[in-house]
């Protein structure tokens, strides 16, 4: 049987026009290619037959796959990297099937590739070697569930949504919200975050133990079988080190996550602000207030813009924080009150509030649909975002600096953010048919990420390393910082084939 490395050339080099020639070379670096129909095979042949077979064998004919459409859908994340597809798709339906998988693939030595709702923005699943794609969503139980403990047991095909959906009548909800539906122990694997991290935490802090299937079929569970206790001083934190290690040392089988008291009242407060500065300011201010505030994000002029268009919202198009409170409607009124008081000392106008379910509903759906509002603005263009975070000292800095660097090389960008906790993301358009303009994007992501890192901030703050963002990672956590992770690395997948490609 084969296996061969390398990156997926284009197919038809010799006939590929000078435009394409040069936008190959100028994506090379980043692996990025900006037609998502576009899928690339690399120099790979085919599984050998009776490998596939062996496949079937563990999982059953009916959840193997190796026909090129279900391979394309599966080699490619909402991100611009271009599509990699594996050479076989698995559909799993318990931990011993992902066990056996596990071990089948590392012993004839055939990369793996966990794959999730494909939410991702950072090119995780592509198939950089080809190899197995292990498709976690048919996995979709929730296993256990602890009103009294606040703790939930759940399987990899359990999505956001529908854990809070099922937990709607218990007086607990799940808050880390990433925006898309994306499934829970993806959200473990990426370190995800979203717009109520500033008071509940991102996944990092709501995780209270993972079972994992290690490269070799082994089953771990990186707090003890069945624990979720709340806090422990017992041994290495394993726990931390597979929350955001993007597939690359293991498989998520199951996630035990801490839940949070559902707020008795909710508030959404909306303003807008006569600049990036004043609107950045309010939100330091704020945070300095110790006023508990839930959400803060920030949208600027072109994302409003957007939104209004997209999501039929009448808002004023200018620098706005979308906020939100959670607690007592006594609380609440002294929290809102507070709020208004320091943004208006900022130049705030227009600022509204609104309790109602359904108007909250539709503010926030405007904030988690910007992307794709973004994207309507120029049909035919792809996007492109960068997620760095800073200390929130230094957000008004660069916040503006970004802003005016956007201008200045005229590209075409939104930027929001969870600036409650310091991260923000320029949703960059990029043209397609314009490789020079693929350059600029490129070169204007590369100088945020390290403006953040001199600024001591990081270049991501809940999206992930993945493909693109391998260099950034080697200057901001150092020489021994990379060796210490290509150790451990090492130790755990010895043979290099959970997710290559990946982080390191």
């Amino acid at each position: 049987m084969r296996w061969a490395l390398g990156w997926p050339q284009c197919p038809r080099p010799s006939g590929c026009c000078p435009a394409m020639a040069n936008l190959l070379r100028a994506a090379a670096t980043w692996g990025l290619f900006p037609w998502r129909g576009y899928c690339s095979r690399g120099t790979q042949g085919e599984l050998s037959k009776g490998f596939v077979e062996a496949l079937k064998a563990v999982v059953g004919s009916s959840h193997v796959s190796t026909a090129v459409a279900v391979r394309e859908q599966h080699g490619h994340d909402e991100s611009m990297h271009r599509c990699q597809p594996p050479d076989a798709v698995v559909w799993p339906q318990n931990v011993e099937q992902v066990s056996q998988l596990a071990a089948l693939c590392y012993g004839q030595g055939v990369p793996i590739i966990p794959f999730g709702t494909g939410t991702g923005l950072e090119g995780g699943v592509c198939a950089v070697q080809g190899g197995v794609c292990i498709n976690l969503t048919h996995m979709d139980k929730i296993l256990e569930l602890n009103l009294e403990d606040f703790s939930v047991v759940v399987e990899p095909g359990v999505t956001h949504k529908a854990l809070n959906t099922h937990l709607r009548d218990s007086g607990l909800w799940f808050p880390v919200d990433p925006g898309a539906d994306a499934s829970l122990c993806g959200m473990v694997a990426t370190g995800a975050s979203g717009t109520n991290a500033v008071r509940y935490g991102t996944m990092r802090e709501n995780v209270l133990n993972l079972e994992v299937v290690l490269p070799g079929g082994e089953l771990l569970h990186t707090a003890g079988l069945g624990r979720h206790f709340r806090k422990s001083a017992a041994g290495y934190n394993l726990t931390g080190l597979f929350v955001g290690s993007e597939g690359t040392l293991g498989l998520i089988t199951a996630a035990t996550l801490r839940l949070h008291p559902a707020p008795e009242a909710t508030v959404v407060a909306t303003c807008a602000f006569p600049s990036v500065q004043a609107a950045v300011d309010s939100t330091v201010h704020i945070l300095q207030a110790a006023v508990p505030v839930a959400r803060i994000e920030f949208l600027d002029d072109v994302t409003m813009d957007a939104c209004n268009k997209h999501s039929q919202l009448n808002c004023s198009v200018a620098p706005t924080l979308f906020l939100e409170f959670h607690g007592s409607e006594q609380v609440l009124a002294e929290q809102l009150q507070r709020a208004e008081e320091i943004t208006q000392d900022n130049g705030a106008f227009h600022f509204s509030s609104a309790k109602e379910a359904e108007e909250r509903s539709r503010l926030w759906a405007a904030r988690h649909s910007a992307w794709y509002a973004v994207l309507a603005l120029r049909p035919g263009y792809k996007g492109y975002s960068t997620d760095v975070c800073v200390p929130i000292s230094r957000l008004p800095e660069i916040l503006v600096q970004t802003k005016e660097d956007l201008k200045a090389q005229g590209l075409t960008g939104a930027i929001l953010g969870h600036v409650g906790d310091g991260n923000f993301h320029c949703l960059l358009l990029v043209d397609p048919e314009d490789p020079e303009e693929l350059h600029r994007v490129m070169a204007f992501s590369e100088l945020l990420g390290r403006r953040a890192l001199a600024l001591h901030g990081t270049c991501t703050g809940e999206h992930g390393i993945g493909l693109g963002k391998r260099q950034l990672l080697q200057e901001e956590v150092g020489a021994v910082g990379m060796e210490t992770m290509r150790r451990l690395k090492a130790m755990l997948d010895p043979r290099g084939l959970m997710n290559p490609g990946k982080v390191l």
